[in-house]
């Protein structure tokens, strides 16, 4: 582990959107967890688009260092999760989670109804993590990567919970 990034440096959480400056971390911490990360590029374009958003998760102590992001757009009822990574040296201390009920939090604010996304079938602490949050898989897209093999699509149905906050 990296001495400027202790593992106890992600028990607080503070999720921000992304700023310029974060960029070149973000695409770090997407080297680090894909096996086709994507381009920086592809973040820039999403930063422009009115409907994309990238969060990223820091230290609550005041921090440079970028401890995860989620890319996802917020489309009429639903938001779809693109991309959800966390640094290597800051796994499995809650950071994914924290992001992960961030973006419930966003979809209930916005109303959506339904948060969908990808998963590599072999992603293992990615399933977890998301079946750990509610989401259920729904479908296969055969040989959805480069490589071949198949995207899990998995979708987490917030109608009932809508309908309770509406009424309140």
């Amino acid at each position: 582990m990296s001495s400027s990034n202790p593992p106890h440096a992600c028990a607080d959480v503070n999720i921000a959107p992304m700023a310029d400056g974060d960029l070149d971390q973000v695409v770090a911490i997407e080297r680090d967890s894909s096996p086709a990360p994507w381009p920086a590029r592809l973040f820039l374009e999403d930063l422009e688009r009115d409907w994309a958003h990238i969060d990223i998760a820091r230290a609550a102590r005041p921090s440079e260092h970028v401890l995860g992001f989620a890319n996802y757009w917020v489309v009429q009822d639903e938001l779809h999760l693109l991309n959800l990574a966390t640094h290597p040296d800051h796994r499995r201390c809650g950071v994914g989670s924290r992001l992960m009920q961030h973006l419930i939090d966003v979809a209930d604010n916005n109303v959506c109804h339904l948060i969908i996304l990808e998963v590599r079938r072999s992603n293992e602490a990615a399933l977890a993590l998301y079946r750990a949050h509610r989401f259920e898989e729904v479908g296969v897209r055969s040989r959805y990567y480069a490589d071949g093999e198949d995207a899990l699509v998995m979708a987490l149905d917030l109608s009932a919970h809508a309908i309770r906050k509406e009424t309140e």
